[in-house]
């Protein structure tokens, strides 16, 4: 009977036990468990916006978007991962750098989620998956948004390209509180135009509440929210010039830069060679990386934003209205030219590049036929910090404004006695100055700095900052690609005011005879032009001359050659476009620079097709 009332006791105490915990866990606790349970069961499946597309001026799509099938896994519910992955080699093409890519990418994913495999997947890998489905419970295919470049390497400088968000990117974004902009979304703009207008064009996800089974699988859908797509972008670039640019420089180390002059906008930003974009948008392989980085043409090299060139004589029309503002010369004043100049107080002699000289040389002649004297004796009455104080005016010596010049535009080297010192712990000399006459010495510059300036000089002062930006698909109205009435984007005017009428006419006028003038540097070439323009050749040398060594580049390496200048802008009496050229290595500015510039103002203006570039002597020679 004892026995019997202390099992009975066992079982009561048992039973209050059970009764205690189940009221804790349905009634006390019940809210707990029930969000673990819906966990368990409901999951939120981000939906990446649609990224927007980028046009040129005309409404030629640059950037758009593919539907591409990759294979998802999610690795956490695999117990034999490594097995299956060996499984799937034959099956979809799978690679052992594609494993490697995964290994690092699931990294970056929370647990239980799907991470990509291998994108792209052809018609025929999709098949053979399909067939063989029902043995990887835990491997999809899905369809996914692919960033798809349709013109390859002509537009990289300016595009830039997408590719993987990486922990670099994912810092950067949780800095600006953005990451949870950028669930389910692979790739983010890397450079150029997608990475500057990311916000733009990246949009807003969307979400999926669903409810799943135990291995995962959607059972139905419970909540759905659309994502906001990202805004459709027009560009100031004129596709048509930019490929007929492309094609003119060919396989050349060479950039173009073409600017409308009445409002900063970029026609064509050409840096030679490029590459395709398209090989990062997936991840680019290490050996077409490497590649890359060590073709020895340096395709990767923005060479129009980045490249920094002595800028060579196309600086003397700038020095000249400089100097006329400063009255260290006149309209009036005439120098002569015997074929050098020689420092004042010493033996030193620089050299002209017509070794017997041009004779009487006013303002106009100093630019038509590029006296190198003349500016030797500007450089020395002005000094180095008049011309540092003037051309920085111009935009030597800091980026353009450009859109995309965060990181990936050189300011160059405007030189003063304060860079010299920071530099090389030197002073500053008389006999350094010299040389920044004739754009040479310290002195260097990128093709987009050299437009610029340009631009500065055609509008007389005013300054309009250098833009890709046309408009955003929202700002359009009635479907069509006219622009709202805004105000241009002007830096500064305070240089129109600084700088007599007279003088832009004298600089303006000896650009003319460059072209048009019975001694021109660049006549030959534009004897038979069918518009009137006015330009400015420069030679940049790569290395120097001795006092009696004459130049020949048959004799020389052709990393050593001269490096060919050009700009230019046309019409001349209401302009409608500015060139700036540099020919890596590539001989005298008049007829190698000029030339590659009489193609480009034939097609823009005229509507001539034809690429080919007449040879010449002008390597073995500096012809300015």
């Amino acid at each position: 009977m004892r026995r019997a009332i202390i099992a009975f006791s066992v079982i009561i105490i048992l039973v209050i036990i059970l009764l205690v915990m189940l009221a804790h866990l349905q009634i006390f606790s019940y809210g707990y468990y029930n969000t673990k349970s819906n966990n368990n069961r409901i999951e939120i499946i981000p939906i990446p916006p649609n990224r927007g597309m980028i046009y040129d001026r005309n409404g030629i799509a640059l950037a758009t978007n593919n539907t591409i099938y990759q294979l998802n896994i999610i690795p956490d519910k695999i117990s034999n991962l490594n097995e299956q992955l060996e499984q799937l080699k034959p099956m979809v093409n799978l690679t052992d750098e594609d494993i490697e890519n995964f290994q690092k990418e699931r990294l970056n994913y929370k647990s239980h989620r799907a991470v990509p495999l291998k994108y792209n997947l052809t018609s025929k890998e999709i098949n053979q998956f399909v067939v063989n489905q029902h043995l990887y419970p835990y491997i999809t295919i899905t369809g996914t948004q692919h960033r798809y470049y349709p013109y390859g390497q002509t537009l990289t400088h300016v595009l830039g390209y997408v590719s993987k968000i990486n922990s670099v990117d994912k810092a950067r974004l949780e800095e600006q509180n953005k990451l949870t902009d950028y669930v389910g979304t692979n790739n983010i703009g890397k450079i150029g135009i997608e990475r500057f207008y990311e916000d733009v064009l990246h949009g807003q996800p969307g979400y999926e509440e669903v409810e799943v089974n135990n291995r995962g699988r959607i059972v139905r859908l419970l909540n759905h929210h659309d994502p906001k797509a990202g805004d459709d972008i027009y560009l100031t670039i004129d596709l048509n010039l930019q490929l007929y640019i492309q094609q003119l420089l060919a396989d050349k180390r060479a950039a173009v830069v073409a600017l409308d002059p009445n409002n900063g906008e970029v026609l064509a930003l050409v840096s030679s060679p490029s590459y395709d974009p398209n090989l990062f948008v997936d991840g680019i392989t290490s050996d077409k990386y490497k590649s890359l980085l060590n073709d020895p043409k340096k395709p990767l090299f923005n060479r129009a934003m980045l490249g920094s060139y002595p800028p060579a004589s196309t600086v003397k029309p700038f020095l000249t209205v400089s100097a006329l503002s400063e009255g260290v010369i006149t309209p009036k004043t005439v120098i002569h030219d015997p074929g050098y100049w020689q420092l004042p107080g010493t033996t030193k002699r620089y050299r002209d590049w017509l070794r017997w000289g041009h004779g009487k040389v006013d303002a106009v002649k100093s630019i038509e036929e590029s006296v190198d004297t003349f500016y030797y004796q500007v450089a020395y009455d002005m000094g180095i910090d008049r011309i540092n104080d003037w051309m920085k005016k111009f935009g030597y010596g800091s980026r353009s404004g450009i859109d995309i010049s965060q990181n990936e535009e050189s300011k160059a080297v405007l030189p003063n006695r304060e860079w010299k010192k920071n530099r090389y712990k030197q002073n500053w000399l008389q006999g350094d100055t010299i040389p920044v006459g004739i754009g040479q010495g310290y002195w260097t510059a990128t093709p987009l700095q050299m437009a610029k300036a340009l631009t500065i000089l055609v509008n007389e002062g005013i300054v309009y900052t250098p833009h890709l930006l046309l408009q955003k698909k929202s700002d359009l109205l009635d479907d069509t690609l006219s622009k709202p009435d805004k105000t241009l984007p002007i830096e500064d005017a305070s240089l129109a005011n600084l700088v007599n009428k007279n003088s832009w006419k004298i600089a303006k006028e000896g650009m003319y005879k460059v072209m048009f003038g019975s001694k021109g540097t660049a006549r030959k070439v534009y004897a038979d032009a069918q518009f009137k323009a006015a330009g400015k050749s420069g030679t940049a040398q790569v290395y120097g001359l001795r006092n009696d060594e004459i130049y020949n580049a048959d004799r020389i390496p052709e990393h050593l050659r001269d490096h060919a200048l050009f700009i230019a802008y046309a019409p001349f009496d209401k302009p409608k476009i500015v060139l700036a050229i540099v020919l890596e290595n590539g001989g005298g500015g008049s007829s190698n620079g000029g030339a590659v510039a009489k193609r480009i103002l034939n097609y823009y203006l005229l509507g001539d097709e034809s690429t080919d570039l007449n040879e010449s002597d002008s390597l073995r020679r500096r012809d300015d």
